[in-house]
């Protein structure tokens, strides 16, 4: 029966378009980031636990900026939130060359926070405008094919990484380097700070140009219809969400989900050191394996949930996930590689499904309810802080206990919506 109703109607089909290429974009930033960890910890000789701090910068602005991106949203319109995001995400990535003039860690940090707010800003408005353009029956498929094209950009970003900013990196240690002349060590450092500056001054320049793309598209008559009210009743609206338990559990389980993805990508370059004994470029290179499967199964698993209940593809998802984790716990070595790699077929379908499970049913409450779920990805800055203390005292293989625990989390909530009578 859901094959009925068509996916996107022909009258919506250029603007869907153009909100797939910034799902592309957003995953882009993001995977260019994940190797910043290990990038910064080598370029300012910083610990582990340091350096997270890029996805703690990166992953807290996405909390700070969805509110307010609610309330724009609320406001104005989705279309609006959209060019507001894009427009924020350009200053944060023009940003990064200033910052890398001035070669300084916290200079990298506000750069990174401004970049994420306004991808916050973006992806709170992006995801349920993408459900909106068609009948809620297809809303779960349209935005897990809309979020099949992040994969698309997160592979981009893995390969700006892998090819400008990897190779790059001095192979001087810590200890040679402390041991550099000022001048010397001055020039190693701007040398390596160039190399990380320039796909992001690049990428500022393509969001311009899918700024101005957006900025001269009509909105879709059907999502002007939808917009049932401008006057924000915050305080009523959020006593409802918080009364709906399904929406609640949904929130935790974006928060572990995304805490999940973020300790699994972030911390693979150390895992694929440590377990084969190579170096940043060939950790580089499964994490683009990584991002290849991930890409692959996008797709493969938005085909899938046109036959099987998403719920129950995700509950197995989880599950799987959770297994694979252990196995490179107990496995630290080409196996545990090849379970890590596994574990991005897994995560493939998480966030949308999760996302639209989380918003069906809420109408226009949803404008506020895509906003808790963006919020969500707070767990992407935390929960790696503690994955990164726990390979500073112990080892990179026993961290991934970290996103095990958060991969059951994720089946708990698939589980409870299967039982759950709101969508039986």
């Amino acid at each position: 029966m859901q094959q009925k109703a068509p996916l996107v109607s022909r009258d919506m089909l250029l603007p869907f378009i153009l909100l797939t290429v910034c799902f592309a974009a957003w995953g882009t930033a993001a995977n260019m980031t994940d190797p910043l960890v290990k990038v910064f910890s080598k370029i300012f000789t910083m610990s582990s636990l340091q350096s997270a701090l890029v996805q703690f910068s990166y992953y807290g602005a996405y909390f700070c900026l969805a509110i307010p991106a609610a309330f724009i949203n609320k406001r104005f319109s989705y279309k609006t939130g959209v060019l507001t995001g894009l427009g924020c995400a350009i200053v944060g990535a023009f940003m990064f060359y200033p910052a890398s003039q001035m070669m300084t860690y916290g200079f990298f940090l506000a750069a990174l926070f401004i970049l994420a707010g306004g991808l916050s800003i973006l992806e709170t408005s992006a995801n349920p405008y993408v459900m909106r353009m068609g009948s809620e029956v297809t809303a779960t498929r349209r935005l897990n094919f809309a979020q099949s094209f992040n994969p698309v950009g997160t592979n981009l970003g893995v390969f700006l990484a892998a090819t400008l900013i990897l190779p790059q990196l001095n192979q001087a240690t810590a200890d040679e380097r402390s041991n550099m002349s000022g001048d010397q060590l001055v020039a190693v450092m701007s040398a390596e700070l160039e190399a990380v500056m320039v796909p992001y001054v690049g990428f500022a320049c393509v969001l311009v140009v899918i700024w101005i793309a957006i900025a001269m598209m009509k909105t879709p008559a059907v999502c002007q219809a939808q917009e049932t009210s401008n006057k924000v009743d915050f305080r009523a609206t959020m006593g409802r969400l918080f009364k709906n338990r399904h929406y609640r559990f949904g929130v935790v389980a974006q928060f572990f989900n995304v805490a999940a993805q973020t300790c699994v990508w972030t911390f693979t370059i150390q895992y694929v050191m440590e377990a084969k004994g190579g170096d940043e470029i060939s950790g580089g290179t499964v994490l683009q394996y990584s991002m290849l499967v991930f890409l692959v199964s996008r797709f493969v698993m938005t085909w899938i949930m046109g036959y099987i209940r998403p719920a129950a593809l995700l509950t197995v998802m989880s599950t799987v996930a959770t297994l694979l984790c252990l196995c490179m716990i107990a496995m630290p070595n080409d196996t545990g590689v090849w379970a890590l790699i596994g574990i991005s077929a897994c995560l493939s379908l998480m966030f949308p499904t999760i996302y639209a499970i989380a918003l069906h049913g809420l109408k226009d409450d949803a404008k506020f309810g895509a906003a808790g779920l963006v919020m969500a990805i707070l767990g992407g800055a935390l929960i790696p802080l503690i994955q990164a203390a726990l390979i500073d005292n112990y080892s990179t293989a026993l961290s991934y206990i970290v996103p095990a625990g958060c991969f059951l989390i994720v089946a708990s909530y698939a589980v409870f919506d299967l039982r759950s009578k709101q969508r039986a």
